[in-house]
């Protein structure tokens, strides 16, 4: 979720709501995709480690079984060749054979060899028996392998295409004792592999050494031979686990996708196979990588909740803070940034707050000082707000030099000149005093068209006021001759002239609400502007108090008296000489 961006603000590449968001679910979700993960693997490398170890123990434990039951076989074979072939001693034979028969059911019928290789005795459950047939068995396989290790198997044979079988022989530890050939029936072998289960569809199979199935719980498979694709297929697993150390992974009969482990059966050189379906052997590992599954969706979901909740709680004063400093920005300082999360970000927003009400104040210190800029000289103006000495401003009686200056000639002027002339004019003659009058730190009352009132010693005092503004009086007249020499060569008959006057006047600011200026009232100012009125081109003329006051530091010329209108009685009035003065600056007039 981002803000609309606001007018002339930067769109946003990546808002911080989806920063957060994505780091808290990467935060959630990782870690328990890691645990998961690591717990699912090595949960599969133990499920593998113990589906070996329990595979080969019941591979094992059927070899065992097989292994026991070749074993009983032989061992009762054993009692038969205990007794050596002697005239007289058929009998004997036969009835060993007769016993052996009846406690090892597995045996279809036993053959009698004596020493010398010549069958004596031939006993079976289904054809007659035979007694001294003097046939000659030194070349039967059987009496062969007798003779080279006391025990032999032959190999697995299908009684009438139905049922597996197999010879074993045994010879008697001296060669008069004879050799006995038994004809085994496997279907008893193949009952304790059909007794085998591996889990729920585990099977047990055995193979020869050649690769041949001898036994399989489908009896169908033993009989097809070797030929058989599926016997072949359980041959392919036989060369596997051989090639992995007795536990692979390969195809079944049935195609399916099994484990099996193997065991040899001592002996006639078997093989014992255990197998169960990898789907079965790791049902466990499925259902614990599906638990994760929902473990990593439900993770996934409170992760995306989590996230949504801590974002939007950490990104809502952060857009409080941004709004706060968009109020702030527009001038609205009044405007109260609300954060209670106590944390950093409160803290933050008391900062906006207090910086708002600190912009406030400054504000208004900058109108204050733009106010007092307007009569007073930016330094005095600066001096006065930092000083705080604004009751400087109040009304009250104060000894002041009032100056008054104006241009001569400047009615006729703008009556003839155009408009552009006349304010060009007026900008050039008010440069020109600006900066004398910032200079000398006068106090500007007011502008009358082409006319200036300044004060001097109010509403910051100064030493030797009347000195001062006369200094400042001479560098305004040399100021403007330069700008008024440009426009009489243009034609224009302009002068300037100013009048200094020193006396008590009530000094305050005086206006109405949103509008104020600073000035002074009384005779000294009545005073100061008829004596400028007086002033020819060039002239700076002061009163008795000013010229009192400057003593010698400027050469003064008497003018004597002069009416002047609004006083009862005639004043002195005094000129400063300077090289502007007129021919006639030297005699007494009347106004």
């Amino acid at each position: 979720m981002s803000e609309p961006a606001t007018p002339g603000s930067r769109p946003l590449r990546r808002p911080l709501f989806q920063k957060y968001f994505l780091v808290l679910f990467v935060a959630v979700v990782v870690p328990l995709l890691i645990n998961s993960a690591s717990e699912t693997w090595f949960s599969y490398r133990d499920q593998r480690l113990l589906l070996s170890e329990r595979l080969r123990a019941e591979a094992g434990a059927a070899a065992s079984k097989i292994h026991g039951f070749l074993a009983d076989i032989t061992d009762q074979l054993q009692w038969t060749v205990q007794l050596p072939w002697v005239a007289g001693g058929e009998e004997q034979h036969r009835l060993d054979i007769l016993r052996l028969m009846r406690q090892v059911p597995a045996i279809l019928d036993v053959t009698s060899v004596d020493g010398h290789d010549i069958e004596r005795l031939h006993i079976s459950r289904i054809n007659p028996d035979v007694v001294d047939s003097g046939i000659d068995r030194r070349g039967d396989p059987a009496v062969q392998g007798a003779r080279a290790g006391r025990i032999w198997y032959g190999p697995v044979t299908l009684y009438e295409g139905s049922e597996p079988h197999m010879r074993i022989a045994v010879a008697g530890s001296r060669e008069i004792d004879g050799i006995t050939i038994a004809v085994i029936n496997l279907k008893l072998i193949w009952d304790a592999v059909l007794a085998i289960h591996v889990g729920r569809s585990g099977e047990a199979f055995v193979l020869d050494d050649t690769g041949r199935l001898i036994s399989h719980p489908d009896l169908n498979l033993v009989l097809r031979g070797a030929d058989d694709p599926a016997a072949a297929r359980l041959n392919e697993l036989r060369v596997l686990a051989l090639a992995h150390g007795g536990v692979a992974e390969g195809s079944d009969a049935e195609q399916r996708s099994v484990i099996a482990a193997m065991a040899p059966i001592p002996g006639p050189n078997w093989t014992a196979f255990v197998e169960e379906p990898v789907v079965e052997a790791f049902a466990s590992i499925r259902a614990a990588l599906w638990r994760t599954g929902y473990l990593l969706l439900a993770g996934a979901v409170f992760a995306a909740g989590l996230g949504y909740l801590l974002a939007r709680w950490m990104t809502g004063p952060i857009r409080l803070l941004e709004r706060g400093a968009e109020q702030i920005g527009a001038g609205n300082f009044a405007h109260k940034i609300e954060i209670s999360t106590g944390d950093e970000l409160e803290r933050l927003a008391h900062r906006f707050n207090a910086m708002a009400g600190e912009l406030a104040e400054s504000q208004e210190r900058s109108e204050r000082i733009a106010r007092l800029k307007r009569f007073l000289a930016p330094q005095v103006a600066e001096l006065v707000e930092h000083s705080d000495h604004e009751g400087l401003l109040d009304s009250h009686r104060a000894e002041v030099v009032a100056i008054f200056c104006d241009l001569r000639g400047f009615t006729s002027f703008a009556g003839v000149a155009g408009p552009e002339e006349v304010i060009g004019l007026v900008q050039e003659y008010y440069e020109a005093l600006g900066a004398i009058i910032t200079r000398h730190e006068a106090t500007l009352t007011c502008f009358m068209g082409d006319g200036l009132m300044l004060l001097l010693n109010a509403p910051v005092p100064c030493s030797e006021p009347a000195l001062r503004g006369l200094r400042m009086a001479a560098e305004m007249q040399q100021a403007v001759n330069a700008v008024i020499e440009a426009w009489r060569k243009r034609g224009y008959a302009i002068g300037f002239g100013v009048g200094l006057a020193k006396g008590l006047a009530t000094v305050g600011r005086i206006g109405y609400e949103g509008r104020s200026d600073y000035t002074a009232l009384g005779n000294v100012v009545n005073l100061a502007s008829r004596i400028c009125a007086a002033a020819e081109d060039g002239q700076i003329l002061i009163d008795a108090a000013t010229a009192a006051e400057i003593g010698d530091a400027f050469p003064l010329i008497a003018l004597g008296t002069r009416v002047l209108r609004g006083f009862a009685e005639a004043v002195p009035v005094f000129s400063v000489a300077t090289q502007q003065e007129p021919a006639n600056a030297h005699e007494d007039s009347t106004e």
